[in-house]
């Protein structure tokens, strides 16, 4: 079985609309002085005001339903894309969800938070455990109730949820002539979208460079994000087969963008989210796409990109949370 068989043949939830459109941002590229910029609209994947988990999503709750699960348990941020898109795939499939996210119940919800309540998730306040580190005690309780859950692990970022993104990167090519891109440039965080679209750019055997621009400075389990992402590659291409095996010197991950740290909004976010915004119309979020849009116009304006090929910015979505940053454009 071919690895394209293989993916097509692994059960998937019906959760998005795809393909994505791709777009010329041509205000930002004149204004920029720089190359052709291109964005690719996963931020219209439909589901719950859109994002990339959705492509992950549909991969992971096609295994749950298939296992006969009745119930669904993640974990992620007070503000996490990732749950909000798991909470409406979850009301949308009838299947319960439980939400652990980091932090302490706010006064005042808004945002993902008010839309994980809308979905009717469950949600279990973790303080300091963001990343699913409590996951196993809820599981537990569930099933002393009978329930039948299935565990999503943090970000969607398993070997299915990479499989949203080979696909992904596979959809690219049938839009554009990729051979014309100098490169992509896009939020990397729990690994998936940049693992898949690393197995896509070696199954084209396409030239373009793959930036992921690292959002998150806490390591999971003293392991390197980049360790973490060449991980996760190596496992999805075994998954479906492939002989395709990764070096961690091959993962691009640009980690200049940090800044104060995960979830914490600087000059340079809000530069790039305001930038877009005037320009473009187009709205990023503060903690990914706003950093991921601040390395590119910073690669643009130092002059490091070749001005005869064309840039893509991959928009994976959260423009909800924006809301919730309200304070920091008064």
């Amino acid at each position: 079985m071919t690895f394209h068989n293989r993916l097509i043949d692994l059960p998937k939830a019906d959760l998005g609309f795809f393909p994505t459109p791709i777009m010329p941002l041509k205000n930002l590229s004149r204004h920029l002085g720089g190359p052709e910029i291109l964005i690719k609209r996963d931020d219209l994947t439909g589901l719950a005001l859109g994002g990339n988990k959705t492509r992950k999503l549909e991969f992971i709750f096609g295994e749950a339903i298939k296992k006969g699960s009745d119930s669904v348990i993640t974990a992620g941020a007070q503000q996490s894309n990732h749950c909000r898109q798991t909470a409406a795939a979850a009301a949308q499939l009838g299947l319960e969800c439980h939400l652990l996210l980091g932090g302490i119940q706010p006064a005042q919800i808004n945002g993902n938070l008010l839309l994980d309540k809308l979905f009717g998730a469950h949600i279990h306040w973790t303080k300091e455990h963001r990343k699913g580190e409590d996951i196993p005690s809820v599981q537990e309780a569930l099933v002393a109730q009978g329930k039948n859950p299935y565990v999503i692990p943090y970000g969607g970022s398993n070997e299915l949820g990479a499989c949203g993104f080979v696909n992904a990167g596979m959809e690219l090519s049938e839009q554009l002539d990729y051979h014309s891109l100098s490169h992509i440039f896009f939020a990397s965080s729990s690994g998936g979208t940049h693992a898949g679209l690393m197995i896509a750019k070696s199954m084209l055997n396409a030239s373009f460079n793959l930036v992921g621009v690292q959002i998150d400075k806490d390591e999971l389990d003293g392991c390197s994000f980049k360790a973490q992402i060449n991980e996760l590659a190596n496992q999805t291409c075994h998954f479906l087969g492939l002989d395709t095996c990764y070096e961690e010197g091959e993962v691009v991950l640009d980690n200049r963008y940090l800044g104060g740290g995960y979830g914490v909004i600087g000059t340079a976010e809000q530069h790039a989210i305001e930038l877009l915004a005037h320009t473009e119309g187009i709205l990023l979020d503060p903690v990914y796409t706003a950093r991921a849009m601040a390395a590119l116009i910073d690669s643009v304006q130092s002059g490091e990109l070749d001005n005869t090929k064309q840039v893509l910015f991959w928009h994976t979505g959260g423009t909800p949370s924006l809301f919730s940053y309200a304070s920091k454009f008064d």
